[in-house]
């Protein structure tokens, strides 16, 4: 093969597996029983071409495993640590300098936003967030400059969209809520200021979750839902209109060009009868579909950064607001699929390589027991207080489970989650071991990650001085190749189509 094959070779080779849909991101949340490794985690983000993260705080192994990966992050500050860092510019500094400047020097982590808070106005937290959320930010913003960050590092505040309204339900008539408009208006100014953006979480699954009367087409982008016209704009999604609302808020103040983030949009798979697998295909396959498609919003046709929420599931998050909580994840805990998706030019879905998981045991109801045992009922109690069972609730995945397959689903989470430790399947005497998967139509009957078998990954080395020898001609191609990213993503799609 000539240079100019193994430069075609070389260069078809990155379109395949360098593929990136523009402005995508994923929520990686840690709220998890068995936390998938984080350097398992990044390598199934690049090997689908994922290249931005939003994490809800700065989790040490997560954070460790994007230095120099070359994915972009988000990184959260939790609301409990608003008042803080609201009351003390030191105590902003130490934040900083512990969870951005150490990751960016140390492992070339790249940091590109610092998201203050998490839906701090939301309406049912009564006004808790108010006061230190402001204060909180602008004392983040000077602990960036200080550390020489403030270019590189934008702060930014994650909203609900709980945060504007319309009295008449049209976008065009929108605006803050009147508890916190003025304050809005100064985080807006401040945002503006530092040439940093705003952040919305826009949820359309929660929409037709409150209102049972809610078009349900409306909550996707298959265009056929009954329109909302609004002068001159249709409006057949609810995304859209959502994202909308708060465009027309900001120019009714004076804010017409603010960069505004997605922080937060997904649809959950378990957990409520609208929350499945079938739906969360649709919205999220549609939604990628507009961002391969570069399409935005009527009012703000460029499309938006976008985060779906969320990368894995969470069998430890709270469940207040619903079942649906622990299965917003594109992939199961574990890294598999749950469902294919279409990422443009031929690309699917990959799940999580390298995952090492407890022997194939489940636990499970004894045949021998009798379903009137007085221990029973107490038992499913109490596995269910341990270990996450939202996926027996009306509608959910294993609704249909007979009543003694109830009880084994129940005991064996229970038993996975406490990592089939010996003595923890037996209830009373009411629970076996068996070989046999209990699994059935969608129900599934988890094994779980075996936690002693995974390690950390070591933390990125800096060049050695094996690093700094000369480098090979493959090297030197494959820098020319690189080095022209800019050229590369416009030359793909001509070349998928001169190579299909």
């Amino acid at each position: 093969m000539g240079i100019h094959g193994l430069l075609w070779a070389i260069l078809l080779h990155a379109c395949i597996t360098g593929y990136v849909i523009e402005g995508l991101g994923f929520n990686w949340g840690t709220r998890t029983s068995h936390p998938l490794p984080g350097d398992i985690v990044v390598r199934l983000l690049k090997d689908n071409g994922f290249r931005k993260v939003k994490l809800f705080e700065a989790d040490p192994d997560a954070m460790k495993a994007l230095g120099r990966s070359g994915i972009e992050v988000m990184l959260g500050i939790p609301n409990e640590f608003l008042a803080p860092l609201a009351s003390s510019v030191r105590a902003a500094e130490d934040w900083v300098m512990q969870n951005v400047s150490a990751y960016v020097s140390k492992y070339g982590v790249d940091v590109r936003y610092v998201a203050v808070g998490n839906e701090p106005f939301l309406a049912s937290y009564k006004g808790r967030f108010q006061q230190s959320t402001f204060p909180a930010l602008q004392n983040i913003q000077a602990a960036l400059i200080k550390a020489g960050l403030g270019r590189q590092v934008k702060v930014t505040v994650p909203l609900n969209a709980d945060v504007y309204q319309s009295p008449n339900d049209l976008p065009s008539g929108a605006d803050f809520r009147p508890d916190i408009h003025s304050l809005m208006l100064s985080i807006i100014k401040f945002l503006v200021k530092n040439n940093s953006p705003l952040t919305i979480n826009i949820y359309p699954f929660l929409s037709l979750y409150m209102d049972p009367n809610f078009p349900i087409e409306f909550a996707f982008f298959s265009g056929t839902a009954a329109p909302v016209i609004d002068g001159s704009i249709t409006y057949t999604n609810v995304f859209d209109a959502n994202y909308d609302t708060l465009i027309w808020a900001l120019e009714k103040n004076g804010f017409s060009s603010i960069p505004v983030i997605v922080g937060e949009v997904g649809w959950p798979t378990d957990g409520d009868r609208n929350a499945n697998i079938a739906y969360a295909r649709k919205f999220n396959q549609g939604l990628i579909n507009r961002m391969l498609r570069g399409q935005g919003t009527p009012k703000r046709p460029t499309p938006p950064e976008i985060y779906i929420f969320g990368l894995l599931d969470e069998d430890t998050k709270s469940i207040e607001p619903g079942k649906f909580e622990r299965h917003w994840g594109l992939f199961y805990f574990d890294g598999t699929i749950k469902y294919p998706l279409d990422l443009g030019n031929g690309r699917k879905l990959v799940p999580a390589k390298g995952v090492k998981y407890l022997d194939k045991q489940w636990c499970v109801l004894s045949p021998n027991a009798n379903l009137k045992d007085s221990n029973l009922a107490g038992s499913v109690d109490y596995a269910c207080t341990y270990a996450d069972c939202t996926s027996l609730g009306p509608g959910s995945s294993c609704s249909n489970l007979d009543a003694r397959s109830n009880v084994s689903y129940a005991f064996n989470m229970y038993y996975q989650t406490l990592n089939q430790q010996k003595g923890f399947c037996n209830f009373s005497g009411l629970a076996v071991t068996t070989s046999t998967d209990p699994s059935r139509d969608t129900c599934r009957f988890e094994i779980m990650i075996d936690l002693s078998q995974h390690k950390v990954s070591p933390s990125p080395r800096t060049s050695s001085a094996k690093s700094l020898q000369q480098p090979s001609l493959m090297t030197v191609m494959a820098v020319m190749v690189w080095s022209s990213i800019g050229v590369l993503h416009g030359l793909c799609n001509g070349l998928w189509t001169m190579t299909m």
